[in-house]
């Protein structure tokens, strides 16, 4: 079960009743007086918490030793004297143009060998020896003038840490990796063994020999990749760590965190390992417009940020009032949209919420994404959106600190997700996420919330836990699964888990490896399915991307099987008794009506229900206070009204709950 530990500094995050709320705050793009103007502006909407001076080393350092700190100075005073508080940043996620010039080690190699350029940002390497250095020395000096201002709040360390590169092939980063290897491994003996060099005369004789797994002439070793995707993760952690010791040197009583990118797109960092050195997990989040659906991947990801977050308050770090500017066709949010986004991400544990950024650029590449104040001013629907938000974050104080309830949780490894897509397998059709968001979209549907916890995490408290396309486990991971089903969960593990260890070496004995005695199934075969090409079940539903020669075991209840040759009568779904639980086995992956349909089952044996009855689809989350109280949030995304069944009062109108969310509304129910 997710753990209630408390963030670090939570009553510090902002100031005034409310949530937090605010945005990424640039005031260096502008003159005086508008930066005079936005202070106004900003209490007009109920703004209580900015970040700034993220990408502000070129102007605070405009040559090397020389300082100029008196705009900040001013506008930290401004903001302290408006009771605006601050998440200052470090200022090191874009190298100045001195920096870069003088060293141009720092930045970053491809695969190919190519060296990215100065011109844009995150133009370095965190391996870099160099840069460390430079970053560090300004983080000290940004801590030590700051470091007693009364309007600092939070530390934000650098910025969206693993955006636009995410691997590094330089000389420095490779000699970082065999060091890594080397603490990791102990002996290249080990890592031979690890790695399984004996095979395509690949053994090492010291690590000297290594070098990352760049262009080769064809498929490269899976241990060796898998192990640079996870030395990347690390090697941006480790640049955190340093800039985050001087911050605690300095500060030892002020939280600090970094932006995180969660979201069903990004796998760069394994976010649960970087968990633990955050005293408050921030994330940034942007939806993709063409997307039908997207308020459900938005869910998806809250869910996961709130799991990456041990289920205590998050901070929502960015996101958009209305259109970005990066994606192919961006297109504003609809009427309600981002009232709706906003407090969607706030349902699912965001104790504040903030945007990509105050004020909308008037040049740069980012001057086309929207932002609180839009280009047309006061005078817009933006603006009044803005107001409207801050006002209803206002009216949610009740709320701060509650957390979510949930009975469902979905285990979820981002070196799972690693390794699972790695080049060599039966099908590149597997994609770690398509089976677990198919199940959360019909658990979301059916108003029912989901925690999303790593596989080492305490499952017990969870009346049923979904083990989607789990590659790799590890043995106490596959024992701590086991042992939930047999204390009572109805556990469901899809097709392609329990096949390797954390090494990626087959568990031999016949598939699913890891969960054969737990499943009371073996497979000998896998049958992947070419795209394009479904298959019938038995209960006449179908099924995509896989199926296999699964042998049913003796007790094990064969509920539904294939259809199509050679595989007629195969099992295609099963469920074993195991103690007080059970274990159920899921060898493809069905159509929509086929997931709801098994879903159905699945809640239903583990007796968990909705948050609350609705006539109609509607997004239903529940907070829970640690006193008791309970907040229902019923934010309807269709154009028709919306009965909910729900006694208590609604919080953004300050009246008893009239049963009904109007079309595009949002309600939250301070429940009796």
């Amino acid at each position: 079960m997710l753990s209630p530990e408390t963030p670090r500094g939570p009553s510090v995050w902002s100031s005034g009743p409310g949530l937090g709320y605010g945005g990424d705050y640039n005031p260096e793009q502008w003159p005086e007086h508008v930066r005079l103007e936005d202070i106004d502006l900003m209490k007009e909407a109920g703004v209580n918490l900015l970040s700034v001076a993220i990408f502000s080393w070129g102007l605070l350092e405009p040559s090397e030793g020389n300082y100029d700190f008196a705009w900040l100075d001013d506008v930290l005073d401004n903001l302290h004297g408006a009771g605006i508080k601050v998440a200052l940043a470090t200022a090191t996620a874009s190298p100045p143009a001195w920096l870069a010039r003088k060293h141009p080690e720092i930045l970053p190699v491809t695969a190919e060998g190519t060296r990215l350029e100065r011109g844009s940002r995150r133009h370095y390497s965190p391996s870099s020896s160099v840069y460390r250095r430079y970053a560090t020395a300004m983080t000290r000096v940004i801590a030590e003038r700051y470091k007693d201002h009364p309007a600092l709040a939070l530390w934000h360390v650098d910025n969206e840490l693993g955006c636009h590169v995410g691997e590094f092939y330089g000389e420095e980063d490779a000699a970082a990796f065999r060091l890594w290897l080397e603490r990791r491994y102990g002996s290249i003996d080990a890592l031979n063994e690890a790695w399984g060099t004996a095979f395509w005369s690949q053994h090492y004789a010291s690590f000297d020999e290594i070098i990352p797994p760049g262009l080769a002439p064809t498929t490269l070793n899976p241990g060796q990749q898998l192990d640079f995707a996870r030395f990347n993760s690390r090697a941006f952690m480790d640049y955190y760590r340093e800039l985050l010791a001087v911050l605690r040197e300095v500060t030892p009583d002020v939280p600090a965190t970094t932006n995180f990118m969660v979201s069903s797109a990004t796998k760069t960092l394994d976010y649960f390992d970087w968990a633990k050195d955050m005293d408050v997990i921030a994330n940034d989040h942007y939806l993709v417009a063409a997307d039908p659906e997207r308020e459900i991947e938005l869910a998806f990801s809250a869910d996961l940020t709130r799991g990456v977050a041990g289920g205590n308050p998050w901070i929502l770090m960015e996101h958009s009032t209305s259109a970005v500017n990066w994606q192919p066709y961006n297109q504003p949010k609809m009427p309600g949209e981002m009232l709706r986004n906003s407090l969607a991400h706030v349902a699912r544990g965001a104790d504040a919420v903030m945007f990509f950024q105050w004020r909308q650029s008037k040049a740069g590449s980012e001057k086309f994404h929207s932002a609180m104040v839009p280009h047309g001013g006061r005078n817009t629907q933006v603006w009044r959106n803005v107001v409207d938000l801050g006002d209803a974050l206002r009216r949610l104080e009740p709320v701060k600190g509650s957390r979510v309830d949930s009975r469902v949780a979905i285990v979820f490894d981002y070196e799972v997700w690693w390794a699972s897509e790695l080049d060599s397998h039966p099908s590149q059709g597997v994609k770690y996420l398509d089976t677990m968001r198919a199940f959360h979209r019909a658990l979301y549907l059916r108003g029912v919330t989901v925690d999303f916890v790593h596989p080492s995490s305490d499952l017990g408290g969870y009346d049923l836990i979904l083990v989607c396309t789990l590659y790799s486990v590890t043995d106490e991971a596959a024992g701590s699964i086991a042992a939930a089903a047999s204390d009572g969960a109805t556990v469901l593990i899809s097709y392609f888990s329990g096949i390797v260890d954390e090494r990626d070496h087959i568990r031999l004995g016949g598939y699913p490896g890891a969960f054969r005695e737990l499943l009371g199934i073996r497979t000998e075969e896998f049958h992947p399915l070419f795209p394009g090409t479904p298959v019938t079940l038995s209960d006449g539903t179908s099924g995509s991307v896989w199926s296999e020669q699964v042998q049913a075991l003796e007790a094990t209840e064969v509920l539904s099987t294939f259809t199509h040759y050679p595989l007629e009568g195969v099992p295609a779904v099963t469920r074993r008794a195991t103690g007080a639980g059970s274990a159920w086995y899921l060898a493809t992956l069905p159509d929509a009506d086929g997931v709801d349909a098994l879903t159905a089952r699945l809640l239903e044996e583990a007796k968990v229900t909705s948050a609350a009855e609705a006539s109609a689809a509607v997004e239903l989350v529940r907070r829970r206070s640690a006193d008791g109280r309970s907040f229902l949030f019923a934010i309807n995304h269709s154009r028709e009204d919306v009965a909910v069944k729900s006694d208590g009062v609604e919080l953004l109108g300050g009246q008893r709950f009239t049963g009904v969310v109007p079309a595009g509304a949002v309600a939250v129910i301070a429940e009796d």
